[in-house]
């Protein structure tokens, strides 16, 4: 292998990629354009949940319930009912999420040894926000209930359960998107480019001329990988800075060693964008067919969007095959909890081995002779 012959391939290609304004689109623009896109759009917290009240009891107690959860930050009272009818009529059009329903005699059993019962009517129709409304509600209750018999029996709880949540205090969701995001919009890219490699070459009819050069297979597949590398070092940077920067999420681990994980997984994933253009020859196809395999992959089974513990046997077994599972899990432990080499390394060989594969799928699949 000649570095001469390399470094050949690599400017051949660089020029090529200065004559497209697509391609450069797509390797600079794009992707920045993706995560301030993604970054603002997705997001796991609910806040803000339109409440509707309908207080039957009338007491100080009742009303510093009510208080409890507007100030909780969750919730806003939007609504304040007069009937109990009024409250299928909110969630029927939408105008509340929940409707918190204060019975009779509410205080008289929260401060005696009776249960104090109250009701909470969801909008079952958003699954997700009624399950977390739930489950801020309970918290609320719990927590209201405590204070409340502590004052009128002035007695001190023998056991205090005190919880602390490690890595994202404050338990944003932008903190575990944004890291999640370098991979999924990666997966795509960096196949997306190099589909359109090998392709180019058939449809503008240059095969001919690179097929007549001494540069062999092994080179001609590298020297076309490393613009495209480099590329994709910089839009992962620029993806890095924008997430600390925009998005305020914390980057406390090593960044050689997050830089050193990211060249595998773009090896591999650039390595089997050039794979589909040497097999499909065309531009069009290629870029239709890198789009599906990487993309919905990416964002639905690498535990990115949903939990891979909580799919079927048979989906969680395929998952082991998409590289981006593992470059999750790297760049958000890196990201949030500072671990190294000592708990990543089965990620990191899985991408060695994606990266392994990837070449050799690629390398094989190029033909420089002419039919």
């Amino acid at each position: 292998m000649s570095p001469r012959r390399l470094l050949a391939v690599a400017r051949k290609e660089v020029l090529q990629l200065r004559r497209d304004p697509r391609s450069l689109l797509l390797a600079f623009l794009l992707p920045m354009a993706l995560i301030l896109f993604f970054g603002y759009a997705i997001s796991f917290d609910v806040d803000d949940i339109d409440l509707g009240v309908l207080d039957q009891d009338h007491t100080q107690h009742s009303a510093r319930l009510i208080q409890a959860f507007e100030s909780s930050g969750y919730f806003q009272i939007t609504r304040t009912l007069g009937q109990s009818h009024q409250a299928e009529a909110l969630l029927d059009r939408g105008i509340v999420r929940a409707v918190l329903v204060i019975p009779p005699g509410f205080t008289a059993d929260l401060l005696s040894s009776r249960s104090a019962t109250l009701q909470m009517l969801l909008d079952g129709a958003d699954a997700n926000t009624a399950t977390i409304a739930q489950s801020y509600a309970d918290g609320i209750v719990a927590g209201f209930s405590a204070r409340t018999r502590l004052q009128a029996t002035a007695l001190q709880p023998r056991i205090a359960a005190e919880t602390r949540v490690w890595y994202n205090q404050t338990l944003e969701s932008v903190n575990m998107i944004v890291p999640g995001l370098v991979a999924v919009i990666m997966s795509i890219i960096a196949a997306m480019l190099t589909a359109l490699t090998i392709a180019r070459e058939w449809e503008r009819g240059t095969m001919e001329q690179l097929a007549a050069t001494p540069v062999g297979r092994t080179e001609v597949i590298i020297g076309k990988l490393l613009p495209y590398i480099a590329i994709g070092v910089f839009d992962v940077a620029l993806a890095v800075v924008a997430g600390i920067v925009i998005f305020d999420v914390p980057l406390r681990g090593n960044v050689f060693l997050l830089t050193g994980f990211t060249l595998l997984f773009l090896v591999g994933a650039l390595s089997f964008g050039i794979f589909i253009s040497a097999a499909l020859k065309s531009q069009v196809l290629a870029t239709q067919v890198a789009m599906i395999s990487t993309y919905l992959p990416a964002l639905l089974l690498s535990g990115f969007m949903f939990s891979i513990a909580s799919m079927p046997i048979v989906l969680r077994g395929v998952t082991y095959a998409i590289p981006a599972r593992y470059y999750i899990v790297i760049t958000r432990g890196i990201f949030l909890k500072n671990v190294g080499i000592d708990v990543l390394w089965v990620e990191g060989l899985s991408l060695i081995v994606f990266a392994a594969v990837g070449l050799t799928l690629a390398t094989r699949m190029f033909k420089k002779e002419i039919a």
